[in-house]
C-alpha cells in the first residue's frame, strides 16, 4: 500500500478517526516552513491561513479588474459625449483623434473614412474582412504612411474597422512606440466599443 492508497482509504472511510480519536492528538507532521514538527490541528490552521491569503490575493485582483473596468467605462462615456460636439465630418475626425489621445492616452491616431478618401484595394479588403479590432506588431498593408515620419518608430497597432451594417466605411488605427500597448493576444472588447461608437457618429455625415 502506497501513500495514495492510504489517502484514498481515509477519504473513503471518514469514520476512521472517530474510531481512533486518540491518534489525532498523537499525530505530528513536518512544519511546512521549518525543521520542527507540529500537531495535525496546527498544520490545519497553517493550511487555512495559506488558503485565506490566496483568497485575499484573488479578491484584490478581482477588485483591481473591477476598478479598471469602471475607469474604462467612464473614459468611454466621456469619449462618446465628446463626439456630439462635431458639426461636420472633418470636425468629427479631429474630435475622435484628439479625444483618443487625451482620454485614452493613445499617442498616435489615424482615422480614414472612405468618403472622399478611398483606400487601397488591400486596405479595403482588410477592413471588409475583419468585423472585430485587430491588434498587431506589424503595419497592415500601406497604412504606415498614415502616420507620416513617426511610422518607423511605431511598434504596436490596433486596427479598428468602422462599419455600417455589413459594409466598412473607414478604418481607425491606434499606434504606439510601446510594443506592449497593443498585442495580438489582448482583449478587444473596449476597442470594439470605440469602433462602434465612432461608426455610429460617422453615419449621419456619410
Amino acid at each position: 500500500m502506497n501513500s495514495d492508497d492510504i489517502a484514498q482509504y481515509l477519504k473513503d472511510n471518514p469514520q476512521f478517526f472517530d474510531q481512533h480519536a486518540e491518534m489525532l492528538s498523537e499525530l505530528t507532521i513536518p512544519h511546512p516552513y521549518g525543521g520542527r514538527t507540529v500537531s495535525l490541528s496546527e498544520r490545519q490552521m497553517l493550511t487555512l491561513r495559506e488558503k485565506n491569503k490566496e483568497l485575499e490575493k484573488k479578491l484584490h485582483e478581482m477588485i483591481g479588474f473591477a476598478q479598471e473596468n469602471d475607469e474604462l467605462q467612464h473614459k468611454l462615456h466621456r469619449f462618446t459625449l465628446a463626439l456630439f460636439g462635431a458639426h461636420d465630418l472633418i470636425g468629427l475626425q479631429d474630435i475622435v483623434a484628439d479625444n483618443l489621445r487625451e482620454i485614452f492616452s493613445v499617442p498616435h491616431v489615424a482615422l480614414h473614412v472612405w468618403k472622399g478618401l478611398p483606400p487601397s484595394a488591400e486596405v479595403l479588403a482588410f477592413a471588409d474582412e475583419h468585423k472585430q479590432p485587430v491588434c498587431t506588431h506589424h503595419v497592415v498593408h500601406d497604412t504606415a504612411g498614415w502616420f507620416g515620419e513617426e511610422a518607423p518608430n511605431l511598434s504596436s497597432f490596433a486596427y479598428l474597422p468602422l462599419r455600417t451594417d455589413e459594409k466598412s466605411i473607414g478604418l481607425l488605427v491606434l499606434a504606439s512606440e510601446d510594443p506592449q500597448r497593443f498585442y495580438p493576444e489582448m482583449g478587444t472588447v473596449f476597442l470594439q466599443r470605440i469602433a462602434e461608437t465612432v461608426s455610429g457618429a460617422l453615419q449621419p455625415h456619410l
